[in-house]
Formats: structure tokens, sequence, C-alpha cells
């Protein structure tokens, strides 16, 4: 049945909307209360004499601090790169046709995403107790033509840097396998029918379409690894929490240390963050491009089959 519009409903269809929003007193309460809280903590934090401001002041741009800065920001990029490169192997090894593949790669991620990180850096700052020197040879007890002693092979920053970047490589194994499987099967499916190798769908097909899922995660561990940076201090790894603690025990200002540690830091994940937003914005920007790009890279297979 068909509805005829009258002129006087036409004119009220044009007519503006008066809505009047419903009174929220529990919104306003929350945010008076919360509101009043920052503001008793930020003075509470100024004018407490007990933070000593003037420790703080002199040694957040000390040489010692900034040095263990650098090392914080060394271990933390060496770390998530080597951890990428592990992770993407052992993902790849998990969706491998292969069992002993996907054994191993089951094996490696279970065991060092089952095992604490801070007994992890404690094992290998001490692997020399178990394996006192490394060499090449022949194996099985064999002549070898190339020695090293653990100790000397091993330093806290090298414990760090294994310890840390092996850890990682469990997670982001985890993180690529689900990048990897968001990708419609049927996609690897067309390429592998123009005649792509295995390796050319990965890399021209499969992960340019994964990395908008396996983005966002990274840029979380690759935070978080920053902060987890900080364990390095029981093995004297000398980046920032650890030259902090150095200098506090000789000036016995504790807090005052802690808080320019934490004031580093918070800069560190500050920048890490702003980077984060910008480079999910530019995948999000270019989501509908990579399938054209896809589609492109398709291109010059289905003509030489043509």
């Amino acid at each position: 049945m068909e509805v005829t519009k009258t002129p006087q409903i036409a004119e009220a269809a044009h007519l503006p909307i008066d809505a009047v929003r419903p009174p929220r007193p529990g919104r306003w309460i929350a945010a008076v209360v919360a509101a009043s809280a920052l503001v008793w903590l930020a003075y509470t934090i100024i004018v407490n004499e007990n933070l000593h401001w003037d420790v703080i002041a002199e040694y957040l741009m000390d040489g010692r601090v900034l040095g263990g800065l650098w090392v914080t920001v060394q271990l933390t990029v060496l770390s998530m790169v080597i951890g990428l490169a592990l992770g993407i192997l052992a993902a790849v090894m998990q969706l491998s046709g292969s069992p002993v593949l996907r054994g191993a790669s089951g094996l490696y991620t279970w065991f060092f995403r089952g095992t604490p990180l801070l007994v992890q850096l404690i094992f290998w700052f001490n692997i020399g107790l178990v394996f006192p020197s490394f060499g090449i040879g022949v194996p099985f007890d064999g002549p070898k033509l190339v020695e090293w002693q653990a100790n000397e092979l091993i330093t806290p920053f090298t414990a760090a840097l294994l310890g840390l970047a092996i850890n990682e490589g469990a997670y982001m194994a985890e993180i690529v396998r689900a990048g990897i499987r968001s990708v419609d099967p049927g996609q690897r499916e067309a390429a592998e029918a123009l005649g792509m190798s295995h390796r050319q769908v990965l890399r021209r097909v499969v992960l340019p379409q994964a990395m908008r899922v396996i983005i966002p995660p990274t840029g979380n561990q690759f935070i978080s690894m920053l902060k987890t940076t900080s364990m390095v201090s029981v093995i004297a790894g000398a980046e920032l929490l650890t030259v902090s603690q150095r200098i506090y025990l000789g000036n016995f200002e504790v807090i005052a240390m802690l808080i320019v540690a934490s004031i580093w830091y918070i800069v560190l994940t500050t920048i890490a963050s702003v980077g984060q937003h910008f480079v999910e914005k530019r995948f999000e920007r270019g989501h509908h491009a990579l399938r054209t790009r896809v589609r492109r890279n398709l291109r010059p297979f289905g003509r030489g089959n043509a």
C-alpha cells in the first residue's frame, strides 16, 4: 500500500529536532572527584621536600644516565629486530607441512613463553657454568678450529640481548602467525595457481596484507620491550635502571634516581607510542592500496602463463 505524503508531513520532516540531553549528575560528580584527586596528587608531589627535585634536575642529564639510556635503546632495537626475525621464521615453520618443523617451532614457543624472562636472563648470564667454551670444529668432541671462553664471550650486554631477543621471538611467532592466517586463503591459492613459488607467495601476496594485523601488536611489544629492559639490572647490564642504581648506592638518593629513570622511560615510551600511532595510521590508509599492489604483483605471472 503506497503512503501519500501530505504537505504537513513534508513540512514536519524538515523541522529541526530540539532534543534535550538528559541530566547526568553521576558523570559530573565523577569528573569533579577525579580532577580534585589529580590536583591533590600534583600538589603533594611538587611540595614534598623528601623527593629532592634539585637532585632529580641535577642527574636528569647526567652523562652516566644518558649512557644507560643509550644502552636501553640499543637493547630494545636489537632485541626487537632479532626477535621479529626469529618470530617470522618460527611462524613460517608452524605453518609448514612438515611435522618436524612444526614440532620444533612449537617446542621453541612453548619453552620460551613458559619460562620467566628473569630466569632466562640469569641463565644466559651464567651459561659458562654449563658450557665453559664455544668453538667451531668437528662435532662430538672432535678437534676445534676456533674456540672462545664463555666468560669472555657472554658479557652482560650479550646475555641481555640473547635473553630478550630469544624470548621476544617466541611471542612474535604467535603475532606473525595470526597475521598470516588473517589473509584470505583464496589469495594464496590464486597465486599458487599462477605459478608462484611458496617464497614468492609469502613475500608478494601474504606478508604485505598480513602487516596490517601484525603492526599494532608489534608496536605494543616494542613499547613493552623498552620497559622490560629494566630486568637486565639483575645481571648488571649497564642499562638505565642499572646506572641509576649504581648512582644511588653512592649518593643514597634512592627515590630521586628512580624518578630520573622513570622520567626517561616515560619519554621513550611516549615517543614510541607516537611513532606507533603514525605507522598504524599509514597502514590503515594504505589497506586498499595493498590489494591493488597485490593484484599488480600477480599480473606478470598471469601473463607468463597465458
